[in-house]
């Protein structure tokens, strides 16, 4: 059996090299695929701006309950926690002194007046001077006034409602002692329908909206009263809608913040006084506002608000971005991006400047800030 040489040893691994450069070579690609990133395209529109304050009831009219004259409580007229109309009466006071004054009162102006009558007859044919006249006449009219006092201390016994609304608690009981000039009051009237709604903006934004509406930036929104919404402490919305009817003229030097005071319709008395709320005030409409999505605005180490937007050719570019406030779930701004711009919000992680993008719209965005049309 012939062995192979070692020259035919020796060419194997050579002939396999050669077989190897003559086959076709693989195509080879010119761009790298580019890094996936969801886009959102951005809009203009106007949109009305608010903002959320703290805040507290207060009733629309508070009366408090207190006697005229002074006598022994005998009766109470009404159950305490009801409505009572204004007029109605709410206690009743021993009257029997005052029905006695009265009396007298009643005698004593019939009296006077006989002698007025008498004396102008008298007058007349010269029978009295014109001095007792007078003095009769004065006598007379001091007897009326004493009779009109009279009957308004009777009047005084029954203790009327000052005004319409829900009353409390009594403070005073059957057989108590009340004086027209004691302290306490015997219960107390609050109007709940309406309902006053206070809360404090600090006066550093309110400045800011000054400065808006004087350029223009912002418009009113309304043509009279900012309206106003309601959250309860418990989370649940309160459904009628309020108004804004006065601010404060001046700033409390604690806290640097104005008092507004904003009036809701209570029917229900679903509101009561000294409730804690969020209220929600319109503050103006901006007519070209332009919103980021949060996930798109980063900070840079400067602590700058940034964007990543898609240019042509799918590259990208970071842009520095001015904000102005939170809206929602987005963020309003003032310059850096433009409306129809694209702005990156997924696969933030993997960009870099002028890096190829493959861009796809993102499916993590929801936009809940309520653009308007006004």
């Amino acid at each position: 059996m012939l062995k192979p040489s070692r020259l035919m040893v020796g060419l194997l691994p050579l002939s396999a090299l050669v077989l190897a450069a003559c086959k076709p070579a693989e195509p080879i690609t010119e761009h790298a695929p580019g890094v996936k990133v969801g886009y959102y395209t951005l809009e203009e529109a106007p949109l009305t701006l608010a903002t959320d304050l703290p805040g507290r009831t207060s009733a629309y009219r508070v009366a408090e309950v207190r006697p005229q004259v002074a006598g022994i409580l005998e009766r109470r007229l009404f159950t305490e926690g009801s409505e009572v109309k204004q007029g109605q009466p709410l206690y009743q006071i021993d009257a029997r002194t005052y029905v006695a004054q009265q009396s007298r009162a009643a005698a004593n102006l019939r009296s006077a007046r006989n002698l007025a009558e008498r004396y102008e007859r008298l007058l007349k044919a010269r029978a009295v001077s014109q001095q007792q006249y007078d003095d009769a006449v004065a006598a007379w009219k001091q007897a009326a006034a004493d009779k009109q006092l009279a009957d308004i201390n009777v009047q005084y016994t029954r203790v009327l409602a000052p005004i319409s609304g829900r009353i409390g608690r009594s403070a005073m009981t059957e057989g108590a002692l009340v004086t027209d000039s004691q302290n306490a009051a015997m219960a107390t009237v609050n109007q709940l329908d309406p309902i006053y709604v206070d809360v404090t903006q600090p006066i550093t934004r309110i400045l800011q909206l000054k400065r808006a509406l004087k350029a223009g930036d912002l418009k009113n929104a309304g043509a009279d009263q900012a309206e106003v919404t309601l959250t309860l402490d418990d989370g649940s919305a309160y459904p009628l809608t309020g108004h804004l009817k006065f601010s404060e003229v001046s700033v409390d030097q604690g806290t640097g913040s104005v008092t507004l005071r904003a009036v809701f319709p209570n029917p229900d008395r679903a509101l009561l006084p000294g409730m804690f709320v969020h209220a929600r005030v319109k503050e103006g409409v901006r007519e070209k506002a332009v919103l980021v999505p949060q996930q798109a605005i980063i900070r840079d180490s400067r602590g700058v608000a940034t964007a990543w937007v898609i240019t042509a050719g799918n590259h990208v570019e970071q842009r520095d971005v001015q904000t102005v406030r939170t809206v929602g779930n987005a963020w309003l701004v003032e310059s850096g991006v433009l409306a129809g711009e694209r702005v990156i919000t997924q696969g933030l992680q993997h960009v870099q400047a002028d890096s190829l993008v493959d861009a796809q719209p993102a499916t993590n965005i929801e936009l809940k800030a309520a653009f308007t049309a006004n």
